[in-house]
């Protein structure tokens, strides 16, 4: 994690928001004492499509156990 200090952020802006997109953290120093962090925002989580995820299960075979599950896939070349 790198540390900088107020003045130099605000002069650096744009180059230290490049270094957090690539993953960078960054400290902002005020006076020698780290005030703040910049890391990179999360990406927004996409949405669940209900009616496909339910076409999705009920497509699945029912019952059994899931080693006959996964023999099954591996004997039809699923896997």
């Amino acid at each position: 994690m790198d540390r900088i200090s107020l003045a130099e952020a605000k002069a650096h802006l744009s180059e230290l928001v490049d270094r957090v997109e690539g993953g960078t953290s960054i400290d902002i120093t005020r006076r020698g004492k780290a005030v703040a962090r910049l890391t990179a925002a999360q990406a927004p989580r996409k949405p669940v499509d209900v009616a496909l995820l339910k076409a999705f299960t009920d497509g699945l075979p029912r019952g059994g156990s899931s080693a006959e599950l996964v023999r099954a896939m591996r004997d039809s070349d699923r896997f």
